[in-house]
């Protein structure tokens, strides 16, 4: 297809201006807009596939101005160097060299174009630059910079990242069913919630721990960390207006508030070490101090074993057969086992032999070659003489369609008579189901049967 009259005049317009300002060396955007312009017109794409990287300032201006004005804007901005700025969408804090609550911390940054940037706190330069596959949302850092420290990243993708020092790309990736909706760090846990009303407890590998559903929506997550008794809890904000604390998946405590809760904080505030602060929907704001006394007990609807489980069982008394039993099994229990693995052996070769020969007598209902990704179900409806044969045929390919498929049935002419015996069948699309019907007449008076055999063949296009 050619293009229409505007992508003409458009492609004219930039044309001459790459003629007037050709000979100017500083003047770098107008090679970049032209690229970018004609790629989205004509649909070409540059011999080697990159990661696509977001535009700058200027080259979007550009796109947005109309054909007029596009000349007076390369020649305003034609000295000034293209500067791609980035935004910042995530920002947390890791300790430089030691672990003291009132030592030196670095700031770390997640920024719109897939990068952390970890910063100096004296200099403000940047000491570590580390590439994320997504945009980040939620950081947790751990560790010491000049030591060691592991960097967890939610992103937008729905993927948890996980990196360590000296890394540029990350180490483990945590695959999650749904979009995260906050990222805590609870001693060597690292505890997800997400988009699925629940929360989910992870090794810093990436492997599960547990599953806690809530019974709505979470709307803000935090730490909670009581440093007289060694306690980190997870404090989650749901929208039904309910603050939960959960150690693990352990339920502490749930506290009710007049409206839903949209974030939390939990620390020192003036003389009190324990005070949590809350901001509601509405915009107000809730203060509660914890007593120094109050202790956290976990609730027992929650985690551990059912109730059921500590009642005592009415269990009856050994009678002699049990106890002759007992020592049948003790004194030949070496036989009795390789008479069990004897067994098994024998069904898993009986059925070894059925597979084969079903597959010789071509009566498998489903293809043994990739060629012909196919699998045939049949149906037999009626009482007689006079039945109905339905064929459910179907394309258990991934993503490729099979043409040119005949059916064909084999059968005994002079005990059925089938009216269509042999079908063309169309495109079949990865899977769906096809039905095929024909009609089964039995011409036997005596009640004789026999098998009725469908095959099916491809045959290449133009035959």
């Amino acid at each position: 297809m050619s293009p229409g009259p505007q992508l003409w005049h458009l492609l004219q317009a930039l044309v001459s201006m790459c003629i007037r300002i050709s000979d100017l060396t500083s003047s770098s955007a107008c090679p970049n807009c032209l690229q970018i312009l004609w790629n989205k017109t004509f649909g070409t794409r540059p011999k080697k596939e990159t990661a696509e990287e977001p535009l700058s300032v200027q080259s979007l201006r550009f796109l947005q101005l109309e054909l007029s004005e596009m000349e007076a804007f390369v020649n305003q901005h034609k000295s000034n160097s293209i500067k791609r700025q980035t935004v910042i969408t995530t920002m947390t804090t890791l300790k430089k060299n030691l672990a003291d609550e009132d030592a030196v911390s670095c700031l770390v940054l997640g920024t719109e174009n897939k990068e952390l940037l970890v910063l100096d706190p004296e200099a403000f330069t940047i000491l570590a630059k580390m590439s994320l596959p997504s945009v980040p949302v939620f950081l947790e850092v751990s560790g010491q910079f000049d030591v060691e420290f592991r960097l967890a990243a939610a992103c937008r993708n729905g993927n948890i990242y996980i990196l360590r020092r000296d890394s540029k790309h990350p180490k483990y990736c945590i695959e999650l069913s749904a979009q995260p909706v906050g990222l805590i760090r609870v001693h060597k846990v690292l505890v997800v919630g997400s988009t699925q009303d629940s929360l989910h407890g992870f090794t810093h590998k990436g492997k599960k721990l547990w599953t806690v559903q809530m019974p709505a929506a979470i709307l803000t997550m935090n730490l909670l960390e009581q440093h007289s008794r060694g306690l980190q809890a997870v404090m989650t904000g749901l929208a039904n207006g309910e603050v939960r604390i959960y150690r693990d998946k352990a339920l502490l405590n749930v506290i009710h508030t007049p409206d839903a809760v949209t974030s939390l904080c939990f620390g020192r505030y003036g003389r009190e070490d324990n005070t949590l602060i809350m901001t509601t929907r509405g915009g107000g704001l809730i203060i509660k101090i914890l007593k120094r006394t109050a202790v956290f007990v976990e609730g027992g609807s929650e985690v551990g074993p059912p109730p059921a489980q500590a009642m005592k069982l009415n269990v009856p008394r050994k009678t002699r057969l049990y106890v002759d039993q007992t020592l049948r099994e003790r004194e030949a229990g070496t036989a009795m086992h390789r008479a069990f693995q004897t067994d098994l052996y024998l069904l898993r070769l009986r059925a070894a032999r059925a597979y084969l020969q079903a597959l010789e007598s071509s009566l498998s209902p489903v293809s043994a070659t990739a060629r012909e990704p196919l699998k045939l179900h049949a149906v037999v409806q009626g009482l007689g003489p006079t039945f109905k044969l339905t064929l459910h045929l179907q394309n258990t390919s991934t993503a490729r369609p099979v043409l040119g498929l005949l059916v064909c049935c084999l059968y005994n002419e002079a005990l059925y008579s089938l009216p269509r015996a042999f079908f063309k069948v169309p495109l079949l699309v990865p899977g769906l189901n096809y039905p095929l019907e024909t009609f089964v007449e039995s011409l036997s008076n005596k009640g004789i049967s026999d098998i009725i055999k469908v095959g099916a063949t491809l045959v290449p296009c133009g035959r």
